[in-house]
């Protein structure tokens, strides 16, 4: 792709969600969403692939869907109530509209199908966007509008997400496929704790994203697209092998890692609610993600043995971005013990 064109989408992409979260109109932030879709589209067709064309294609109905039943929901709203602010959706039928059409954007369940399959077709870069970027848009939109969110949908979609999200992942060996249905189970806890402290689901977005960013980063650094290239991890960087074990075990909420953070203050604000069974039924559908991740962690560690190959080959140095990569490791195994910070920050 031209460097000329890959700015002009990438300078699309921020434009989009800078104009979601910076609007207080509906029509506004639609457009956000909308220039959000477009321009990513272009990158998921690059390659030229029946794949990555099958894949634009399922992505661009859904969100076209989605962003239909948005306009729609916000244009009731506004014929019945009198206004287009985002922070005024005050009837029943607007707001279950919008929020299922969000929940469609973002890939919640049960409005979650697309998502594994969209992200299979794709290349690694293209599927970090869609998994972390693409994902601000619409949650500050649920964050904007939580008061009139209906409390039962949204618990409903959280149980869900977090049970599809660990079950779907159980029997996959395509590791972007184990990656959307993490996504799924993470979006689980968000959408648990959003009425109740909308500021836990912005924490628990930024951890997700940074330990996103990490696992696909490094997917990209070791080339490996499936389980079992992943076991040739120790001959290519031995170092960034064992990183990768414990950023999995960040991602399945493991203590002391920064994964456990959000998992944690969650389940603490669900039990001051007096939700127990619903707390404790998402803690055990997160048992399931991890058995996968442990899967994968077994893969990369105790299925070759960890010796350094004594061939120099070109295909094993690669040094691209190395010094991010180092510093998202840091925050996403060891920000655990500037949880009271995070929190004062935040409330």
């Amino acid at each position: 792709m031209s460097p000329y064109a890959l700015s002009i989408i990438i300078s699309s992409l921020a434009t989009g969600t800078m104009l979601t979260l910076a609007s207080n109109h509906w029509f506004m932030a639609w457009m956000g969403l909308e220039l959000n879709t477009l321009a990513i589209i272009p990158l998921m067709t690059k390659t030229h692939h029946p794949r990555a064309t099958e894949a634009a294609t399922k992505y661009f109905l859904m969100q076209a869907l989605a962003s239909a039943m948005i306009l729609f929901s916000s244009t009731m709203n506004a014929w019945f109530m009198g206004e287009w602010e985002i922070t005024n959706m005050s009837h029943p039928i607007s707001t279950t509209m919008l929020t299922i059409g969000l929940a469609m954007k973002l890939g919640i369940a049960p409005f979650h199908m697309w998502f594994p399959d969209v992200l299979q077709g794709l290349n690694l870069l293209t599927c970090l966007i869609l998994s972390t970027w693409q994902k601000i848009a619409p949650m500050i939109l649920m964050i904007q509008i939580y008061p009139q969110l209906n409390t039962n949908l949204l618990i409903v979609m959280a149980i869900l997400s977090t049970t599809i999200g660990g079950w779907g992942g159980l029997n996959q060996t395509q590791l972007r496929k184990i990656m959307a249905y993490s996504s799924i189970a993470h979006l689980g806890w968000m959408t648990l704790v959003l009425c109740f402290m909308p500021s836990l689901t912005l924490l628990n977005l930024a951890v997700y994203m940074t330990m996103t960013t990490v696992m696909f980063l490094m997917f990209m650094n070791m080339m490996s697209t499936t389980i079992n290239k992943m076991a040739m991890s120790w001959l290519k960087n031995p170092v960034m092998a064992a990183s990768m074990m414990i950023v999995l075990m960040s991602l399945g909420g493991l203590p002391p890692t920064t994964g456990f953070m959000p998992k944690w203050l969650i389940i603490q604000e669900m039990t001051k609610q007096n939700l127990i069974a619903i707390t404790t039924i998402i803690a055990l559908s997160s048992l399931l993600s991890l058995f996968f991740y442990l899967r994968m962690s077994y893969s990369i560690s105790l299925t070759t043995s960890p010796n350094i190959s004594n061939t120099f080959s070109i295909w094993r140095q690669n040094n691209k971005n190395q010094m991010f990569l180092s510093m998202t490791i840091i925050l996403s195994t060891l920000m655990l013990p500037i949880t009271p910070t995070l929190i004062n920050i935040l409330n």
